[in-house]
């Protein structure tokens, strides 16, 4: 349960120059001209603070051995649903990490779609970057990051493909436009100009005027069943919380406080 410990501070303005450059000093005019040009060029003000001074303090709440659930994915919908209380712009973000055979890392922003005691779930195209890479490396981490909460969830663990009747029944509950999308795009690759893109979707929309597209061989989800998944509180100093689930002994799960 969480235990509050004062109100929430509202965020930190960003640290970028404040009112644009100095006025610039007038030289002498062209004869016959109006307008005066300055004698050297404007010099940008400094900015208020640098990157390395931003940093807030953190006074929410607190993560207690006590107060959380034995399993990880009950602890998840737990402080999910009060994410979506708190209005947390798209609580359903998170940073997908990949590799590829040889450790080259790259990560980008999905969305998760689905949440259950199998893990972990979110939908591509198969031919994407993240897609290749997870079939030649199939293990992935994911963060979720509320700010408004001073919060982030952690997970890591093998990735395999959904069934096709999930992803079929995914499919179908997305807008037309979307279903189309997963047609006209090859995720990843080099376009010459953003023109055949918007050209190949308006085929397909005049292709499939009856608004039922079907499903993509290269279109479906994934699903990250998690072996370790980590829970972070923002405290006060810099001595965060840290709640750690991990598989221990006959699958079952072991939380462990980890040091901030």
């Amino acid at each position: 349960m969480l235990r509050p410990t004062g109100r929430t501070t509202k965020a930190i303005a960003d640290g970028g120059p404040e009112g644009g450059t100095r006025p610039a000093k007038s030289g002498s005019c062209a004869r016959g001209g109006g307008l005066a040009f300055p004698r050297s060029a404007p010099r940008a003000q400094q900015p208020v603070t640098s990157i390395a001074d931003l940093r807030r303090d953190y006074a929410h709440a607190t993560l207690n051995e006590g107060d959380v659930a034995a399993d990880p994915i009950a602890q998840f919908t737990r402080w999910f649903d009060e994410a979506v209380k708190a209005e947390v712009l798209e609580p359903n973000a998170m940073t997908l990490a990949t590799a590829t055979p040889d450790g080259a890392p790259s990560a980008r922003v999905v969305l998760v779609k689905g949440v259950d005691e199998r893990g972990f779930a979110f939908y591509t195209d198969y031919r994407s970057r993240k897609g290749e890479e997870l079939a030649a490396n199939p293990r992935a981490a994911l963060v979720f990051y509320w700010g408004e909460l001073e919060r982030q969830v952690r997970v890591v663990g093998p990735v395999s493909r959904v069934s096709t009747a999930e992803s079929e029944r995914y499919y179908r509950s997305r807008p037309l436009k979307s279903r189309l999308g997963a047609w006209a795009s090859e995720q990843s690759r080099v376009l010459p100009s953003r023109a055949p893109l918007e050209a190949r979707m308006q085929e397909l929309t005049e292709r499939h005027a009856d608004g039922d597209p079907p499903l993509p061989a290269h279109w479906g989800g994934f699903r990250v069943a998690p072996t370790e998944v980590e829970f972070w509180q923002g405290r006060r100093s810099r001595l965060h919380d840290r709640l750690r689930y991990r598989r221990g002994e006959g699958g079952r799960w072991v939380i462990e406080r980890l040091s901030p």
